[in-house]
């Protein structure tokens, strides 16, 4: 048998992990700003590019894309050379992979605070990077396929599967979800509007957590468990029925996240079917990784290694047990819109992550560097004080979502609502922001430590950039299967077949969910009264985008008693079919705003988002001061309009020419209007006078940012008409 020697790149493992550690640091200090922008509102009061709005999606895609992706790259670029006994396929496409991602993750760090975003949850990148993330992507996929097609290794161990399930389904997913159509290099509408949207959006959204947050760290999970621990994986038998019935399955459970909205109800119980049987392949794969540690749990008991990813398996284990329980209707009522949600993802993202990451940092480290790590009891200090952050970061937020549920929901004996002001149910959490902010900042801490910690290993190490490794060539792979061998043994050495099969796994939920909601126009009744908005409207509903304002307002007011006393009359699919892109939000820091038109003055609006605390005392929302003061770019408004034309938005020739005269006429009713108020009147002469006297171009308030946001806000819910309600919205 003929014996090749091969060297594995360790160089560009090297270069992931580096950039993990780096832009965790980044992602994580950045989620820690936001916890204290909740209790410190106006902590970067009058810069607009660090406003919590731009930097909530930041943090997220930081998170995901920086920290975790880059995470993941190290891990399947280590395992997946040894489990197939090859060197990559590509060292320039390893390095086109790195350099790419990076260079993805930049211009997101540039152009979110910027204020350049789709609004789509995780998912906010405009479309030049949308493409670029396409393109690396596949760069990436093409390298793990070359590979396997140059493997010295017959079979292809679980970890492969999973890897390659990550990349179809990824590349599908991020493809159909970012379909749209360019205004200008960083301004696109989403091809599909409202009800539409929302759906691909959230098999996108839940299928991101799942085939980006989840696949690939079980793929991990099935190496380096294995590996830290000295033992074989537990099952076999499991592992192939856990593989295969999480990618059919999960692909289908994208609708939990729209209960009670206004998505066609066959989708939403269809969402609800299959989230509840996504618990049995979760907590399979749970068991699997667990029962691998049987017999050794005294090495559990002294290597930090084993102790970050005994959690992470646990924390993984209690996000798939909570993740069917939300989608249960009944459940879902109470936690949806409330902060339980956000506990509910930090478990998942801290401690699944979080911790399998810092592990498999924490075993790699050494073996690369040919070295011993510095400090075990440092990685021990790190383990104690991250899972304690852990606690403490999610505990209060469940603590704080039951809170909010009850108050949103409960009524005084005439029938009224107990909390009629909104405000009343966020200052009641706020020692639960307190103590979420210390829980963040304890964690942050052990990844410095950490950092530390690897740092002093490195430098006691030796640099092997390229190792020395030698396999037996594989012979011919037979094509048919041979006496005795079962389907899936033939299928596991078969990378093409595999990936076909796993593509069409994950394809026929998608299949099912979307394609009828899209062609089938019954799903969404039309309301005659909904109309386009006017071109200021549409410019104001960019500003509403660009601000982030969907990140703590959610524009659904779903079918409950509560809600309907409280909001208005219930939101109807036909309301949104001008959507490009829906703005149906996930989280309510501040009331829903659907029907919010009409509500209060002009003079009020611009008041409360020059100043929140001066119309809403016990504010948490930050001052958006810059819209008041900056002037409006009406510049692409016509070529905005004729894209909403080509998505179906009947704008007539005649609107389109005349929109810079509709949009003066507008803006100067609400000029009018907001002069009613003697207090703006003063300020506003005063202002034009100062800049007349030091020869400043002063802008017209008809001409400012302020006057198109208004007119947005006042149109939200005028189409159809609203059930009165005895309680006024109360902005936080």
């Amino acid at each position: 048998m003929e014996v090749q020697q091969f060297y594995y790149d360790n160089k560009i493992v090297k270069k992931f992990l580096y950039a993990t550690m780096f832009w965790g640091i980044v992602g994580m200090s950045v989620g820690l700003l936001l916890a204290f922008m909740f209790l410190f509102p106006n902590i970067t009061d009058g810069i607009s590019w660090l406003s919590f709005g731009r930097l909530r999606p930041l943090h997220t895609n930081a998170v995901i894309f920086a920290f975790v992706g880059n995470a993941i790259f190290a891990g399947v670029y280590y395992s997946t050379q040894r489990l197939l006994k090859a060197r990559m396929f590509s060292d320039g496409l390893s390095k086109f992979n790195f350099w790419g991602w990076q260079a993805i993750i930049v211009a997101a760090a540039i152009t979110l605070p910027l204020g350049y975003t789709s609004s789509k949850e995780y998912a906010e990148l405009e479309w030049p990077i949308d493409v670029a993330i396409a393109v690396v992507w596949v760069a990436f996929g093409w390298n793990l396929i070359g590979t396997m097609l140059r493997r010295r290794q017959r079979h292809l161990y679980v970890a492969i599967w999973f890897y390659l399930a990550t990349f179809v389904t990824v590349a599908v997913l991020h493809i159909f979800n970012s379909l749209s159509i360019p205004v200008s290099a960083f301004k696109s509408y989403s091809v599909y509007a409202g009800v539409q949207d929302a759906l691909v959006q959230w098999w996108y959204g839940h299928n991101a957590v799942a085939f980006f947050l989840t696949t690939p760290f079980l793929g991990l999970m099935y190496y380096f468990i294995p590996k830290a621990a000295n033992r074989p994986i537990y099952s076999y038998r499991l592992s192939i029925v856990h593989f295969w019935s999480l990618i059919f399955i999960y692909i289908w459970a994208g609708p939990h996240h729209l209960l009670y909205s206004s998505l066609p109800e066959w989708a939403q119980n269809l969402g609800v079917a299959f989230s509840i049987m996504l618990l049995a392949p979760s907590w399979g794969g749970m068991i699997n990784g667990l029962l691998t540690l049987r017999g050794a749990w005294d090495k559990v008991r002294t290597d930090p290694v084993l102790k970050f990813m005994v959690v992470a398996i646990t924390g993984y284990g209690m996000a798939t047990f909570e993740g069917p329980l939300l989608s249960l209707k009944n459940v879902n009522a109470i936690a949806h819109f409330s902060d339980w949600i956000i506990a509910h993802v930090h478990v998942g993202a801290l401690a699944w992550n979080g911790f399998l990451t810092f592990g498999m940092i924490y075993w790699l480290v050494p073996r690369m560097f040919k070295t011993r790590l510095y400090s075990v009891p440092l990685a021990n200090f790190h383990f104690w004080l991250g899972t304690l952050g852990i606690i403490l970061y999610t505990l209060p937020m469940y603590v704080a979502g039951f809170t909010q549920a009850l108050m949103w929901k409960e009524f005084n004996p005439d029938g009224t609502l107990v909390y009629g002001n909104f405000l009343e149910t966020v200052t009641q959490i706020m020692p639960m922001y307190w103590m979420r902010a210390i829980g963040g900042s304890m964690y942050i801490v052990g990844a410095m430590v950490m950092i530390y910690n690897v740092v002093i290993t490195i430098r006691s190490g030796s640099e092997v950039e390229d190792e020395l490794a030698e396999a037996a060539a594989l012979t011919r792979v037979s094509k048919k299967r041979t006496a005795g061998e079962t389907f899936h043994t033939w299928l596991e050495r078969k990378p093409i077949q595999l990936t076909i099969l796993a593509t069409v796994a994950i394809l026929i939920g998608g299949i099912i969910q979307i394609v009828p909601t899209i062609l089938v126009k019954s799903n969404i009744p039309t309301i005659t009264s909904v109309k386009p908005y006017t071109p200021l409207e549409l410019e104001g509903r960019d500003l509403y985008i660009r601000e982030g304002c969907v990140g703590c307002h959610s524009q659904m007011v779903r079918p409950f008693r509560s809600e309907v006393e409280r909001y208005g009359e219930y939101s109807k699919a036909g309301e949104f079919v001008y959507d490009h892109p829906f703005l149906w939000g996930s989280k309510r820091t501040g009331p829903d705003l659907l029907r919010v038109g009409g509500k209060y003055s002009d003079s009020w609006h611009l008041n409360h988002m020059y100043d929140p605390q001066s119309t809403s005392s016990g504010s948490i929302m930050p001052a958006y001061a810059w819209l008041v003061r900056d002037e409006l770019d009406k510049s692409d408004i016509q070529k905005k309009m004729e894209v909403m034309v080509t998505l179906g938005v009947p704008y007539s020739e005649d609107e389109i020419t005349n929109a810079y005269e509709h949009m003066d006429q507008q803006a100067t009713q609400i000029e009018k209007n907001l002069y009613s108020d003697p207090d703006f009147a003063s300020s506003y002469e005063e202002d034009k006078k100062y800049a007349a006297e030091n020869g400043e171009d002063f802008i017209e308030m008809k001409d400012r940012e302020i006057v198109a946001m208004i007119a947005y806000l006042q149109r939200l819910g005028t189409d159809i008409k609203i059930k009165e309600t005895n309680e006024e919205i109360s902005q936080n």
